[in-house]
């Protein structure tokens, strides 16, 4: 399944004033990055990847759509998956990749 175009052009919306942006074909999806640190992914299995302080990710994972990002079978902490039913508005996409965006401009650039 390819990642969804139409999530991809909303992000890129979101973050066009961003410094240091670059996007990346990643493991099926679009990745973006800030100063080379991954910060958002549209997932090729739908929805968003999310990338947040690892010690914030249980606080999240309370929220609706909102489930622990699996790779390899093991759960990586400091990424979250919000399922396209989390994403389907602005106002529901917003905070994610605000989050994921400044999460990624605190790392040192790459």
């Amino acid at each position: 399944m390819a990642y969804d175009s139409d999530l991809a052009d909303r992000v890129r919306e979101l973050i066009a004033t961003e410094r240091g942006v670059e996007e990346k074909k990643m493991f099926g999806g679009l990745a973006f990055l800030i100063n080379g640190n991954m910060s958002v992914a549209v997932s090729s299995k739908g929805g968003l990847l999310v990338r947040v302080a690892p010690d914030e990710t249980e606080s999240f994972l309370a929220r609706a759509h909102v489930e622990p990002m699996i790779m390899a079978g093991r759960e990586t902490r400091g990424w979250l998956r919000v399922h396209a039913d989390g994403v389907k508005t602005t106002r529901q996409l917003s905070p994610w990749v605000t989050r994921g965006v400044d999460y990624a401009k605190s790392l040192p650039p790459k």
